[in-house]
């Protein structure tokens, strides 16, 4: 039975032990229409009981599945001959990967001998042997949870206080684990970036004026030792999030201003999804625009004003990554408008102001969290953002603020050095997860920047 199987298993058990619990608080009531004698509703009695069978029952299905393939792969590994099991710890693994090969029915790279059909036949039955106890104990567990509860259920008894207890571990620990991903994301990195600073030193890299990354792959090979200097990818990325935020800020924030103040409800309900389509267009099809329609008339106007314009420029991909970030600042800079208070507006009317001063005086202050925060969401996407800047900047780590020239991001320098043959161990592949780093800590500094702006301008408006 695969795991899937198993959690539908219990999830049915688990329905079962509902209408089990139900039916006993019924019975302890005396019937359906002494049910005011009960503390709760029958119904918390049956979801307390269906609680008690299916929480303790995945509980053992998730810690089985977390053990079980180490336990088993050291089952097997102490039964393989001495020979191999004073193995290297690398070359071990490599004898272990070939025995779940084998396991799982692919092409193994050496002639399959006795030893490892051997091993691979016992692992088949210890995983036969530990499927076939999972589920007698995940059955179990379940069917005791519900007679444990089931000879509990009383009157007096608390469900809904029970169940209600239960329902906000069970929210408390869906925010854990958005928590701790977040923690352990940042943890993987920092352990990466730690190596790749023990090969090039810190302040070469975030002080270094010039990017280079390419390394020789092998000690006898003739090749370049590397530069990662990290201040022109980031000067590239703020360049063109810059750009980006000039096309999309003042565009999105009017549009929004006119859509929930002048326009009318009419054209309202037609302009806002139009605009709204432009978030839903993919990426790739942006680049295809930077690179063959903007880029090339930035290139024909600059050459006629008599300036250089290289063929991928900051200055197309910021202009069209400003274009795909427009609705992030209107739909949500119209929504936050639109939940001002009418009263405020009211107010500001009969002490005689006008539309626009109203807008300026009294709208605008209230909704500035609000607007801040849509801000700072564009200006995440805009440094995340990779396929543009990839089409229509270029790759070119140039140490540059001039948006005619080529340019290249940290998110577009990340995806280049993990594609290639370059080893996992190698500074230019660990580089990425320096990069991470940075861009993480630049992320966590506007993020701060714009909180502080937000408390500040609420607290003057209070």
């Amino acid at each position: 039975m695969s795991p899937f199987t198993l959690m539908l298993t219990i999830l049915l058990l688990s329905i079962f032990g509902y209408f089990i619990g139900k039916k006993r608080a019924f019975a302890v009531a005396e019937g359906v229409s002494k049910t005011k004698t009960l503390h709760s509703r029958p119904t918390y009695y049956g979801m307390l009981t269906a609680l008690w069978c299916g929480l303790p029952a995945l509980a053992v299905l998730c810690g089985w599945m977390a053990f079980e393939s180490g336990i088993i792969t050291h089952l097997v590994i102490a039964d393989l001959p001495p020979e191999i099991r004073e193995l290297p710890e690398n070359r071990r693994n490599l004898v272990i990967n070939d025995i779940l090969n084998l396991v799982d029915g692919n092409i193994l790279s050496k002639q399959v001998d006795d030893t490892l059909r051997s091993a691979a036949d016992h692992y088949r039955n210890l995983k036969a042997t530990s499927n076939a106890a999972l589920i007698v104990c995940a059955v179990c567990v379940g069917m005791l949870g519900i007679g444990m509860i089931r000879n509990r259920i009383k009157p007096a008894m608390r469900a809904r206080n029970h169940v209600e207890k239960v329902i906000k571990l069970l929210l408390i620990a869906c925010s854990c684990i958005a928590i701790l991903t977040t923690i352990g994301i940042i943890m993987s990195v920092l352990y990466e970036a730690i190596r790749f600073f023990h090969v090039v030193p810190l302040s070469d890299f975030l002080f270094g004026l010039r990017w280079s990354p390419q390394m020789a792959i092998r000690v006898d090979q003739v090749g370049s030792s590397g530069a990662f200097g990290a201040v022109p990818v980031l000067v590239g990325t703020l360049l063109i999030s810059g750009i980006a935020m000039i096309v999309a800020v003042p565009i999105g924030l009017m549009a929004a201003i006119y859509l929930s103040e002048y326009a009318g409800k009419k054209l309202r309900t037609i302009a806002k999804p139009l605009m709204e389509i432009l978030a839903g267009i993919p990426t790739v099809v942006y680049g295809f625009f930077a690179a063959l329609t903007v880029a090339p008339f930035i290139r024909e106007v600059g050459t006629s004003m008599g300036l250089e314009v290289a063929s991928e420029s900051a200055l197309a991909a910021g202009a069209v990554m400003g274009i795909m970030i427009i609705p992030f600042v209107s739909s949500i800079s119209d929504d936050v408008i639109n939940a001002v208070p009418q009263s405020l507006r009211d107010g500001a009317y009969g002490l005689g102001a006008t539309q626009s001063e109203t807008i300026k005086q009294v709208v605008l202050p209230a909704a500035l969290p609000g607007i801040v925060g849509g801000i700072l969401l564009a200006v995440s996407r805009a440094i995340g953002e990779t396929m543009i800047v990839v089409m229509a900047a270029g790759l070119a780590a140039n140490m540059t603020v001039n948006p005619l020239k080529t340019v290249t991001t940290v998110t577009v320098q990340i995806v280049t050095l993990l594609v290639g043959d370059q080893e996992f161990d190698s500074p230019k592949t660990l580089a990425a997860f320096a990069l991470g780093l940075l861009l993480f800590a630049v992320t966590l500094v506007l993020n701060i920047v714009a909180l502080h702006v937000v408390r500040k301008y609420r607290e003057q408006y209070e």
